[in-house]
């Protein structure tokens, strides 16, 4: 069997408390080989999803009957989007430990799949219930998705209103659900409530998972450039440093600003626009005809 390299700094010691006591039924040489590999999993699930797939085959062949190898063989299937081959090892995962918490990413699989009926038929199964509040956001996240997809936008709307959305405080998902609900308006033709909900989600992406920012700017007519230096024919045409201007009307008839990047874009937004309003409830949705 093929074997990947592996940094001399990998050590079982950097996986979870969860997949050590998975890897105690296996002989300690092998369990260590294993853990080596489920770390470079994890160190390269974002960055390199595709190296990352490649060592989780061989945490996956070394150890096919342990659940947390078929998980992080799962999420690293999802992320290079081999769909059918993630939703094989969430299922087994799922049977091996009886838990339910990778419910909704194997529904966003079946998404992948082209069935979102089948991901709807999953956000009304009994293990929904079963969920933590973040599986439940991410569930009606998945089902939101599964609405889009079927080209059912008002139904994605009502789908995303939640406690969780009317709610001010600030959690992990927040971003995330505010950005979907705003996406979901956009689809809906409801662009002026978007822009609303596009800065709520700037207000609480503290970390850049969304890119809430980019979108606000694209609604208000902000657009990033870039300048070039044509001064020097002899050396060619060298990339200069961005540079932020306004553009006349007379040009591209309209008033726009170009900036160099986000920072920029939120610096441009005065504090009070960012504000979130504490005080929005639930009931300040209007009530939407379900659909689907």
């Amino acid at each position: 069997m093929k074997r990947l390299p592996i940094p001399d700094d990998v050590t079982g010691f950097e996986i979870d408390a969860d997949v050590k006591q998975d890897l105690k039924s296996l002989p300690k040489t092998l369990a260590d080989d294993v853990a080596r590999n489920l770390v470079m999993v994890a160190r390269l699930l974002d960055s390199e999803p595709e190296e990352a797939y490649n060592y989780s085959r061989v945490a996956l062949r070394l150890a096919s009957r342990v659940a947390s190898v078929r998980e992080a063989a799962g999420f690293a299937s999802y992320m290079t989007q081999r769909y059918a081959e993630a939703l094989t090892e969430f299922r087994a995962a799922k049977r091996m430990t009886g838990r339910v918490d990778l419910w909704p990413v194997m529904a966003d699989c079946e998404r992948g799949l082209g069935r979102p009926e089948r991901a709807l038929a999953m956000a009304g199964e009994p293990e929904v219930k079963q969920l933590d509040k973040a599986g439940q956001v991410e569930m009606r996240l998945v089902a939101a998705g599964a609405r889009a997809d079927l080209e059912q936008f008002d139904a994605a709307v009502v789908t995303l209103q939640s406690p969780e959305l009317a709610s001010s405080a600030i959690h992990p998902w927040t971003a995330r659900l505010r950005y979907a609900y705003a996406d979901a308006l956009i689809a809906a033709g409801r662009a002026d409530e978007a822009r609303e909900w596009f800065v709520k989600a700037v207000e609480a992406d503290t970390d850049g998972s969304t890119n809430a920012a980019e979108r606000l700017a694209e609604i208000d007519g902000v657009e990033f450039t870039d300048a070039l230096d044509e001064e020097s024919e002899d050396e060619g045409a060298e990339a200069v440093e961005p540079v932020r201007r306004q553009i006349d009307k007379d040009d591209v008839g309209d008033d726009r600003m170009i900036f160099e990047d986000e920072e920029d874009v939120e610096e441009f937004y005065d504090e009070d626009d960012l504000e979130v309003d504490e005080d929005y409830d639930e009931d300040s949705f209007e009530e939407q005809p379900k659909q689907g």
